[in-house]
C-alpha cells in the first residue's frame, strides 16, 4: 500500500510525468474539430509545427510555467521534459546555444516542480525528406554539437537541486542509425537517461522497414540501445519478441494513454510488457488532459476494453508505483520520490468511503485533481487548498502569450 489515511487527508508520495511536451499545452481545445476529411496524427503534427515555429523565449517561458503549475495542481511533482524547441525559427542557433532548454529548466523551478530537462536530438525530416516548416528549430547539423550542449547542461546543472539532465532520440524517422548509436553510447558512458518516441505510428514501422529492414524496438535491441536506463515512449504497436527484448532489457515503456487516445496512436500490450518485466511509468506527453490519476487508471482500463477482462496489468498498487517511483526512476530521481508529497482530501465526494486497506484502489480508480489538498516538493509547500501559490499570476501571462502565439500561427 502507498497511499496512507492521515485523518481526513489521504497522504501520496510524489507523482511523476516522464514525458512531456510542454508548449503542446496551448494546443489544447484548438485541435479537435475536423478541418479535413482525414484527421490523424501527421495532420495535427502540422499544427503543432505551427505553433513551435512562432514560439520564442519569452512566450516558451509562459507556457511552460503555465503547463507546469497546472501539473502541480494536479498532483504532478516532477516532469520529464522532452525538449526539442531548440533554435531559432531560421534553424540558427542562439548564441547561448542551451538558451530554450534554460528557459524550460527555469518554467519548472519558478513553479516549484523538479524536472529531467531531456535534450533530444533530430537529424532529419526521414530518410531522404525536406525539412518541413518548422522543423528548422529542431535539427541540429552535427551530432557534436548537440552532444555538447547536453554537456554543457549537464556540467552546469550537476549540483542543482531538482534538476537533472537526460538524451533523447526524438525517433527512428528524425535520426540515423550512426547518430543513434553514437548517442547511445554516449549516454551509457554518462549513465544519462535515454529516452526515445518508439513505435508510436503504423507509419513510422512501415518506414523503418524501408530503411533498416526491421522495426524500431528490434532495430534498438540488434544495436544494443535498450538497457535499463532506455524509456520507450508510447511502444504501440510492438511484435511479442519486441515485448521480450524490452522487459529482458528492464528498461521503462512510458504509456501516454491521453494523448495515445486523443491522436489515435492505438494501444500498447502494457499487460504483456508488464509480465515481460518493462517498468511502466506515466507521461502527460502533449497536455491534452493534466490528470496523472487518470494516465495511471488508463493503463489498466483500457487493457480490460481491449481484453474484454478484469484485471489484466496490475493491481492499483503497482500502477500507482508506475506514476510514482518507476517514473521518478526513469527521470534519474529515484532518490526523491519519498522526499515529495501529495494530500488528497477524504472527504472529496471521489473518494468518500475509502477504507485503510484499500486505499490505493480508491485512488487509483476514483482520484481526480479535484481531490488535491496540498502539494509539497522537497519539504516546499507549493500548492495549498488546490491552487499554485502564484497561480493567478501564471495565469494571467499564459493567456497573453498563448492568444498571440496562436494569432501568429493561425490557429483558430
Amino acid at each position: 500500500m502507498l497511499a496512507t489515511l492521515d485523518g481526513d487527508q489521504i497522504v501520496l508520495p510524489g507523482l511523476a510525468s516522464a514525458h512531456s511536451h510542454a508548449f503542446q499545452r496551448a494546443l489544447r481545445g484548438h485541435c479537435q474539430r475536423t478541418s479535413a476529411s482525414q484527421e490523424s496524427f501527421w495532420s495535427w503534427r502540422g499544427t503543432m509545427y505551427a505553433l513551435a515555429s512562432k514560439l520564442d523565449p519569452e512566450s516558451l517561458y509562459d507556457l511552460a510555467r503555465f503547463a507546469y503549475a497546472e501539473m502541480a495542481m494536479s498532483g504532478v511533482t516532477a516532469v520529464g521534459e522532452f525538449h526539442y524547441v531548440h533554435h531559432q525559427a531560421s534553424g540558427q542557433p542562439y548564441d547561448n546555444r542551451t538558451e530554450l532548454s534554460e528557459v524550460m529548466i527555469r518554467a519548472a523551478q519558478d513553479v516549484g516542480i523538479r524536472i529531467c530537462l531531456q535534450r533530444v536530438l533530430y537529424q532529419r525530416a526521414g530518410l531522404g525528406k525536406a525539412l518541413e516548416p518548422g522543423q528548422e528549430r529542431f535539427v541540429d547539423a552535427r551530432l557534436e554539437d548537440a552532444l555538447a550542449d547536453v554537456e554543457t547542461l549537464h556540467s552546469r546543472y550537476a549540483n542543482t537541486p531538482g534538476v537533472t539532465i537526460g538524451l533523447a532520440l526524438h525517433s527512428v524517422r528524425a535520426l540515423s542509425l550512426d547518430w543513434i548509436r553514437e548517442a547511445s553510447d554516449f549516454a551509457k558512458k554518462k549513465q544519462l537517461p535515454l529516452h526515445m518516441h518508439l513505435s508510436e505510428q503504423r507509419r513510422e514501422l512501415r518506414e523503418c522497414e524501408q530503411e533498416h529492414g526491421t522495426t524500431p524496438v528490434a532495430l534498438m535491441r540488434d544495436n544494443d540501445v535498450l538497457d535499463e536506463r532506455f524509456v520507450a515512449v508510447h511502444a504501440t504497436h510492438l511484435s511479442e519478441a519486441e515485448v521480450r527484448a524490452l522487459g529482458d532489457a528492464r528498461s521503462f515503456v512510458c504509456v501516454c494513454r491521453t494523448t495515445e487516445r486523443d491522436l489515435g496512436d492505438g494501444q500498447c500490450d502494457s499487460r504483456a510488457l508488464h509480465q515481460a518485466g518493462a517498468r511502466l511509468c506515466t507521461g502527460i506527453d502533449s497536455h491534452a488532459i493534466c490528470d496523472p490519476f487518470e494516465e495511471a487508471r488508463a493503463i489498466e482500463l483500457d487493457q480490460r476494453t481491449a481484453d474484454e477482462g478484469r484485471t489484466r496489468v496490475a493491481d492499483a498498487t503497482e500502477l500507482l508505483a508506475a506514476a510514482s517511483a518507476h517514473g521518478y526512476a526513469s527521470l534519474a530521481m529515484e532518490d526523491s520520490c519519498a522526499a515529495d508529497e501529495i494530500r488528497l482530501d477524504a472527504g472529496d465526494p471521489a473518494l468518500v468511503g475509502a477504507t485503510a486497506s484499500h486505499l490505493d484502489d480508491a485512488v487509483i480508480y476514483g482520484a481526480s485533481p479535484r481531490a488535491i489538498e496540498s502539494v509539497r516538493v522537497g519539504g516546499v509547500r507549493l500548492v495549498e487548498a488546490g491552487k499554485h501559490r502564484d497561480y493567478q499570476a501564471i495565469r494571467e501571462r499564459y493567456e497573453q502569450a498563448f492568444i498571440a502565439l496562436l494569432n501568429r500561427a493561425q490557429i483558430r
